[in-house]
């Protein structure tokens, strides 16, 4: 009885492999051993450790010359290409290890797409080039249902979380600022009150909304004892600045918004400050998050320090 032919049960060592390409290309064995930091002799034996798994013949050995067979040279031209593979797929894991490959998806409201979040998207181009940046501005779906469902990563918004499983951190405050037209008669220099202002036409988004940040610009009023004749509704800040420009009424809205003035507006501002939080679901431990949060932390820093945004 015969017995049937037995496979190697012993994986290939990539590092045999590498010291077998190195030596294909010098075919010396000193110059090779020196190239890749080892003894001659161990170099020597690696090679037949190497051919005697595979069982080939890798190389013809002579007192003077070494010389690929024609299996040796085989294995070289398929094996070079799948070790530059191994190494750039061990490559890219090790970037996403540490956060710095993949993609991340950020929600965000209108007043901060034309100061901080140009920053935190630039700051992520520089130190994160790789990283795919996805940015949604809801309209319809709130923020945290986005974020619950998996549809978005990270949230900067006015209001914190209210969902248990959601995390919430105050990134800044800004003060609000009065929206009017250029040539209207109040300025910053004479304006002593929302009091003198109630018989203005008021463009806001919807007091009617159950919000934070509309239950803090309700707050503005009540402190002025008065409820403004909002004459237009809407979400939408720069629509709001277009209306302002037009003299079509007066508004009230977060400093950030004077980055995307447009000329014919002044700013005006008021004591009362809005705050920023960016938020995420509590146990996403993705590296990638984890960098974008320190990023944002450090333009939020520099953006509250940097002075008001208003210049």
């Amino acid at each position: 009885m015969t017995n049937a032919p037995t496979t190697s049960q012993n994986p290939l060592d990539i590092q045999q492999i590498k010291y077998f390409l190195a030596l294909s290309q010098e075919l010396h064995f000193w110059n090779t051993a020196e190239k890749m930091f080892i003894t001659q002799s161990a170099l020597s034996r690696q090679i037949k450790a190497l051919e005697d798994e595979l069982g080939v013949t890798l190389f013809e050995r002579s007192k003077r010359n070494v010389k690929l067979t024609e299996a040796g040279a085989f294995l070289r031209d398929r094996w070079a290409p799948l070790l530059e593979e191994i190494a750039r797929t061990h490559r890219q894991a090790k970037k996403i290890h540490e956060g710095a490959l993949g993609s991340i998806t950020i929600g965000y409201p209108g007043s901060v797409a034309y100061g901080f979040l140009p920053a935190v998207v630039s700051r992520i181009a520089q130190t994160l080039p790789e990283l795919k940046v996805e940015l949604v501005e809801p309209v319809d779906i709130s923020f945290e249902e986005l974020l619950l469902n998996f549809q978005m990563d990270l949230s900067f918004r006015r209001d914190p979380a209210q969902n248990p499983s959601l995390t919430s951190l105050c990134l800044y405050s800004e003060p609000f600022a009065l929206i009017v037209p250029q040539n209207h008669w109040v300025t910053q220099e004479n304006f002593k009150g929302l009091q003198d202002l109630q018989e203005e036409k008021f463009i806001l988004s919807g007091l009617h909304q159950k919000t934070h940040y509309v239950n803090t610009l309700k707050q503005i009023f009540t402190e002025y004892n008065f409820t403004p004749n909002v004459h237009i509704a809407s979400d939408f800040g720069t629509m709001i600045l277009g209306l302002v420009a037009r003299g079509l009424g007066i508004s009230i809205m977060p400093s950030s918004y004077a980055f995307a003035a447009p000329p014919n507006v002044r700013f005006i501002h008021l004591p009362q400050k809005v705050n920023l939080y960016m938020t995420w679901r509590k146990d996403d431990n993705s590296p990638v998050l984890k960098n974008v949060l320190e990023l944002s932390q450090q333009i939020a820093q520099e953006f509250s320090q940097g002075g008001d945004p208003l210049g």
